[in-house]
């Protein structure tokens, strides 16, 4: 059994027992999370889709740590101008450990 979850602008396929790594959550790591927003939920041979959300699924996982991900550098140079800007950002992420899919 498998479904598919949209959190913070994206799209996970989750199952039992996987780890995710979703755009920031709040709460602290061991607290239980429920993702809501089912798009499609597939159990055996039966595939159930939403129009746009599934109604009465829901997916449960807990919180494992949160991270930072990898540095982007945004480097901006204009030739022959003396005019040059490096930026540089880390995302704040969440790695959620699924435990059901119901």
């Amino acid at each position: 059994m498998f479904a598919v979850i949209k959190t913070g602008g994206k799209q996970y396929s989750v199952a039992a027992d996987d780890e995710i790594v979703v755009m920031t959550l709040t709460g602290e790591p061991g607290d239980d999370v429920t993702f809501d927003n089912v798009l499609m939920l597939v159990d055996g041979e039966t595939t159930k889709f939403g129009a746009p959300f599934l109604e009465g699924a829901k997916v449960v996982g807990t919180i494992v740590a949160h991270e930072r991900g990898p540095k982007v550098i945004a480097f901006k140079k204009r030739r022959r101008q003396n005019s040059k800007r490096k930026r540089g950002h880390r995302q704040d992420l969440t790695r959620v450990k699924i435990t059901s899919v119901a």
